[in-house]
């Protein structure tokens, strides 16, 4: 299975976009607002003793949000350092070119490499 920043090279797919979504959302205090409540709904089905069906409800739908955001934060991660890992690439061999005498096309690639988030 190839690397999700290698999957399209015309710019982000319909996941990567929905990843980077889910990034922002997640790091929103409107999103940890709304798992504050999940978790209160929780305790106080357990408190108020309410019937297993809505401790089993509230506690399915803590799961699915947990593997939800696992596979859709895993995705902006993975992306992440596949954008970092360019860049030590190409600052690597522009300094390797500069130290020989031939930095023209490592700058090049170094310069193209800057601005590789907008790619991924």
């Amino acid at each position: 299975m190839p690397h999700p920043a290698e999957r399209s090279r015309h710019g982000r797919g319909w996941f990567e976009k929905l990843a980077e979504a889910a990034s922002n959302l997640t790091s929103s205090p409107v999103f940890y607002c709304f798992c504050l409540l999940l978790v209160f709904a929780f305790i106080v089905a357990h408190a108020v003793g309410l019937e297993l069906t809505w401790q089993l409800l509230i506690g399915d739908i803590m799961t699915a949000v947990n593997l939800l955001l696992l596979a859709l934060l895993k995705n902006s991660e993975r992306r992440a350092e596949h954008a970092i890992q360019h860049k030590l690439d190409s600052i690597a061999a522009a300094l390797l070119e500069q130290r020989e005498g031939h930095s023209r096309q490592a700058h090049e690639e170094l310069r193209k490499a800057i601005g590789i988030e907008d790619e991924f």
